[in-house]
């Protein structure tokens, strides 16, 4: 595997911490604006949903134009160093919210790029490992830039913290630049193949699910900070490796649905979604008990976003997978990472308590088995 593939990765590792570093930081950030906890886990969606907006416009303008990958990705990355930078000095709390939204949709633009240009660098039997590196570094960042991210903030402040994330990315557009060969554009998209999937009902209910489950598992992950601290009274300086454990439930549940997920997606969803279930009604009612906080944390981190190849197995189970096709999927998976976090904030702010955003997360993920269930009942097969 070429060096310049895990270049890529720790680029989109240093993208994914920047999306959800603010979890780990909450207290700081709400003193540093003089913002509510809730406004806070705002920003996490807010970057959610500038991924959202970024991933299918961005896509169809990379495949309508054929833009080179190699020149395009290296100015997204130079402008996301900018402002991702510029961001680290800001003392105005709307200002960081619109600096949010524009590295959410500069993330978009990475991560598509990232992928389409790792796999044109190998050959087509390597090409699946090659996307698994790009794609795990968005789950390393949960295990590893997450809890540094918190560990750095409380030894030196979130500024440093986000300058980093700048900085870290400016190392790997360094390396880019040095590495990464020219190359030409994909082709040009087929908008009449990809019409098709958007007016099949399964392919919407499919997106509805994964929207729903990452919304109840967003809702209670962008909250475990002022959850643990608060209800649970862990101090500041554990917080940092409960979060790693999280992340490291996220590697190990992704590793046994990856395996699983092409025959048994139905399977997949439904007993995850009961273990999300119980996991989230545990911690919301006996997070006082630091050891059920610690489990239902553990569960909720194997059992929720590691859904994730089960939801794509259901996509391609119903629908041509098509760039936009996925692009839409992902933006819908972001509105649920989104929602999710900025429902539960709104509970926090509304004077609900810390532990409205786990009911909410529950809610979410009833919804989301719920969904599920009439193909369980049916005993069908497939997911049309």
């Amino acid at each position: 595997m070429p060096l310049v593939v895990y270049i890529l990765g720790l680029a989109i590792f240093s993208l994914g911490t920047a999306e959800l570093m603010v979890a780990g930081m909450m207290s700081t950030l709400s003193d540093a604006f003089d913002i509510t906890v809730g406004e806070v886990g705002h920003l996490i969606s807010y970057y959610a949903f500038g991924v959202m907006l970024g991933g299918p416009v961005l896509t169809y303008v990379f495949l309508k134009f054929k833009a080179p990958y190699r020149t395009t990705l290296l100015w997204l990355l130079g402008l996301y160093v900018i402002v991702q930078g510029f961001s680290a000095f800001v003392s105005d709390y709307n200002v960081l919210v619109a600096i949010r939204i524009v590295t959410g949709i500069l993330c978009a633009g990475c991560l598509s790029l990232s992928l389409a240009t790792s796999m044109a660098l190998v050959p087509v039997e390597s090409r699946p490992r090659a996307a698994s590196i790009v794609i795990a570094g968005f789950m390393v960042s949960n295990v590893f830039g997450v809890p540094l991210a918190t560990i750095i903030d409380q030894q030196w402040g979130w500024r440093m913290s986000f300058g980093l994330v700048a900085i870290l990315v400016f190392i790997c557009l360094c390396a880019l630049v040095r590495l990464l060969p020219p190359m030409a554009g994909g082709s040009a998209i087929k908008m009449a193949e990809e019409i098709k999937a958007f007016k099949n009902k399964a392919y919407w209910k499919a997106c509805a699910t994964s929207c729903l489950i990452l919304g109840a598992s967003f809702a209670a992950f962008s909250y475990f900070v002022p959850v643990l601290v608060d209800v649970a009274d862990f101090n500041m300086q554990t917080v940092p490796f409960i979060l790693m454990l999280y992340g490291l439930a996220n590697i190990v549940g992704n590793m046994i649905t990856g395996r699983l997920a092409y025959r048994h997606s139905l399977a997949i969803m439904v007993v995850g979604l009961i273990v999300l279930i119980i996991s989230l009604l545990g911690m919301a009612l006996f997070t006082q008990y630091q050891s059920i906080a610690i489990l239902a944390v553990i569960f909720i981190g194997l059992s929720g976003v590691p859904m994730n190849p089960a939801m794509m197995a259901r996509i391609v189970s119903v629908a041509h997978p098509g760039p936009m096709v996925n692009a839409v999927h992902t933006s819908v998976i972001n509105i649920g990472l989104g929602g999710g976090s900025y429902l539960g904030g709104m509970a926090i702010s509304s004077g609900y308590g810390l532990r409205s955003a786990l009911w909410i997360g529950l809610i979410l993920a009833i919804l989301a088995l719920l969904s599920v269930l009439p193909y369980a009942r049916r005993g069908k097969q497939g997911w049309n």
